[in-house]
């Protein structure tokens, strides 16, 4: 059994320190065999874009060894040395176009040393166009950017934005003014910004973000995860006292479901399956702690974001396109981000429309307390035993105690924090119910303020009606809507509840419930 890491992310070290390795090198081949190629990949943070950077690297490197047993050295390739320019933009925490600029100031010089080149030029741009050309001298450039967008990232509500904008793509356009001397090119990136020269002035770079043949080079498929872990799913299922079957199929549900074009197959996170085996086969949220979505939140309120119709409605296939910073779509960086995904697609009037959802229960749990972290002061703590708090009224039926679980929850909320607005309480009902862990049904919010739920247990169905402030209504229009006959074959009691929510004081000012009787 071959170690396992989750923190060396370079590839001569992987295969040097003898540490488990999924072979993606068909991919890369597919990729590196013609002439000439620039291409641009994103993909969710964490998800092997690193790895697959330092891979390129070794193989433009000539470094034909490392490659041994793997696929792409049983094909025609000729492991021709090039010179290879490296930029990781990863650890840029640049927050002025100052700081951005000494950055890249920085790394250019790191390169030009590496290599033993004389920068020459005054401005970066110019800079970065000596050292290409100075390195073209001794063959074909290969260039690699790895997550080109993190200083743009870091500063999506900075009102300086379009500044650093400026600054990268001045740095990137000089990608095109030296295309001639270029072998290869790669560039990854969490997001598709506009107007960073990549996708305006590079007519030539093929974007494979949602190629089917490459929806899969990311993340591990079912095959890969039951092929390369075989013996550490066995190992575990054994420990845990579960079947193979049984543990394969929790796994499932917990981390895979990444689906990066409509008609692939899904991946799981790479980074939760090592943390996985790693903690002895502890199910716990792992990708979303090495990060959490700060940026996505304040650009939520900022924009009065409502969750609940980022996973009830479809949307068009422009949402996976290119976006300006000041007309950001929080749908599209959620989707980017990773936090959401492709579930299904169908088309409508001549184009195709996409469903979105999370991708599995590591992200719905952590994004879902995390929201309510974010939006109601709560810490992660506070969120998880209020959940299972208001799980447990549901399960014993008893609606009382939920109502009072609800009421606590929501007085200890500092009135700051309180935003008169649908689109928050949408949202922070949404997390809620999400967060129960039962079968949950969250239905779009009609323009008049409500907000529906279903709630599922073994036994019991909950119709849930929210309205805000003024409006009582919620358990009339249940019954005079007869939201109720659709459950009405399955057996189980329904118990209908109206709950008014005053939007100013943040509090639950009334609840009012009623049995269903057939």
């Amino acid at each position: 059994m071959k170690e396992l890491t989750d923190s060396v992310y370079a590839f001569a070290d992987l295969r040097q320190g003898k540490y488990l390795y999924v072979d993606k090198t068909e991919y890369v081949w597919k990729l590196v065999r013609s002439y000439k190629g620039i291409y641009f990949l994103s993909r969710p943070r964490r998800f092997g874009k690193s790895l697959m950077v330092s891979t390129l690297k070794a193989i433009f490197e000539g470094r034909k060894e490392l490659f041994d047993g793997l696929a792409i050295s049983k094909k025609e390739y000729d492991w021709k040395s090039y010179p290879v320019i490296h930029f990781d933009m990863g650890n840029c925490s640049a927050k002025t176009p100052q700081a951005l600029e000494s950055f890249i100031e920085d790394r250019l010089c790191d390169v030009a040393a590496e290599h033993n080149v004389t920068l020459r030029g005054q401005s970066y741009a110019t800079r970065f166009e000596s050292l290409i050309s100075a390195l073209s001298k001794r063959g074909k450039v290969v260039i690699l950017i790895d997550e080109y967008d993190k200083p743009i990232l870091n500063n999506v509500t900075n009102p300086e934005a379009d500044a650093i904008l400026g600054v990268l793509k001045g740095f990137y356009s000089t990608i095109k003014t030296c295309e001639d001397l270029e072998r290869f090119v790669f560039i990854t990136g969490v997001t598709k910004f506009c107007h960073v020269s990549l996708f305006s002035d590079l007519n030539n770079l093929t974007d494979i973000t949602m190629r089917s043949d490459y929806a899969t080079m990311f993340g591990y498929t079912q095959s890969e995860l039951e092929h390369y872990f075989s013996d550490r799913i066995e190992a575990t299922a054994q420990d845990q006292k579960v079947s193979v079957e049984e543990l394969k199929r929790k796994l499932k549900v917990w981390y895979d479901g990444y689906c990066f074009e409509e008609t692939s197959e899904t991946v799981y996170n790479p980074v939760s399956i090592a943390k996985f085996f790693e903690n002895d086969g502890k199910f716990d949220n792992y990708w979303f702690a090495t990060g959490t979505p700060s940026f996505l939140m304040e650009l939520a309120k900022k924009t009065d974001f409502n969750f609940e119709d980022a996973v009830s409605k479809a949307v068009p296939g422009v949402t996976f396109d290119a976006f300006e910073i000041p007309n950001i779509d929080p749908v599209t960086l959620l989707l980017q981000t990773g936090y959401l995904t492709i579930k299904s697609s169908e088309i409508r009037f001549n184009k195709r429309w996409f469903w979105l959802d999370f991708p599995n229960e590591e992200v719905a749990e952590s994004f879902s307390t995390y929201l309510l972290n974010s939006y109601v002061g709560r810490t992660q703590r506070e969120v998880s035993s209020f959940s299972a708090d208001l799980a447990t009224a549901f399960l014993e039926g008893n609606l009382n105690q939920a109502r009072k679980v609800l009421e606590s929850f929501f007085a200890g909320v500092p009135y700051t924090i309180h935003k008169k607005s649908e689109a928050t309480f949408q949202s922070v009902f949404y997390a809620i119910f999400r967060l129960l862990g039962f079968n949950v049904e969250a239905e779009s919010c009609t323009n008049d303020g409500r907000i529906d739920a279903v709630v599922q247990t073994d036994d019991h169905i909950y119709l849930f009606e929210f309205k805000l402030d003024d409006d009582d209504t919620a358990l009339s229009q249940i019954k005079e809507k007869a939201y109720f006959k659709k459950y009405l074959q399955s057996s189980k009691k329904i118990t209908m509840i109206g709950v008014n929510f005053d939007s100013e004081k943040g509090q639950l000012i009334d609840w009012q419930t009623e049995d269903v009787v057939e």
